[in-house]
């Protein structure tokens, strides 16, 4: 066969090799072009959506959802909310406002690492036995959080630092005295810097 013939043969391997390039990039679900992103919904559960974007897919954007029921509310509204609890359970409402501002700075989506919701940070567990359907509602968390201070101010006999301790660390770690550990110790020293602020601005 003439030389001249077998050239275009050779071209053969080349063209399927850049086809074969396009359509993995193409088909590929993590090709260059796009990113893996993640989300974390209120129950704590990782949703994982593919989102086209400039990145490559090294990089995962982490979204948390703003439950709906946490909106923005007015610093009046939530002082309000306080209020209201106070005048319910019984207890001082700047006490109330004291542990908001430690456990959340007043927002209302707050979650922590542990999984506490909302203003005043109701565990899930507790929140359901509070009654609390929604935590991150606002009135419902400070109703249900006050009402939960309450049975322990009862319980430690008014001692506001033992409750404090309690609220933290558990009503089954705190006795006599505000137990040895630095976190509760930390949060004790925080809440009660608080109340003192609030109570001087009376």
């Amino acid at each position: 066969m003439d030389q001249k013939e077998r050239k275009p043969f050779a071209l053969f391997p080349f063209l399927a090799g850049l086809l074969l390039f396009f359509a993995m990039n193409l088909s590929s679900p993590f090709s260059a072009k796009a990113t893996v992103a993640a989300y974390m919904d209120v129950q704590g559960h990782l949703h994982y959506i593919q989102d086209k974007s400039n990145r490559t897919n090294k990089k995962i954007a982490i979204k948390r959802l703003i439950p709906r029921s946490a909106g923005i509310f007015s610093s009046q509204t939530i002082n309000n909310f306080i209020q209201a609890a106070a005048t319910e359970h019984g207890v001082d409402p700047f006490l109330i406002k004291a542990i908001i501002k430690a456990e959340s700075n007043f927002n209302p989506s707050a979650i922590s690492p542990k999984g506490a919701q909302g203003l005043m940070q109701l565990m899930p567990a507790t929140a359901r036995n509070l009654q609390v359907a929604d935590p991150f509602d606002p009135q419902a968390n400070i109703t249900g959080g006050t009402k939960y201070l309450r049975s322990l101010l009862d319980s430690f006999g008014w001692d506001i630092e033992l409750s404090l301790a309690a609220y933290n660390a558990g009503p089954g770690n705190v006795k006599k005295t505000v137990p040895n550990i630095p976190e509760t110790r930390e949060y004790v020293a925080k809440v009660l810097g608080n109340y003192q602020s609030y109570q001087m601005k009376r």
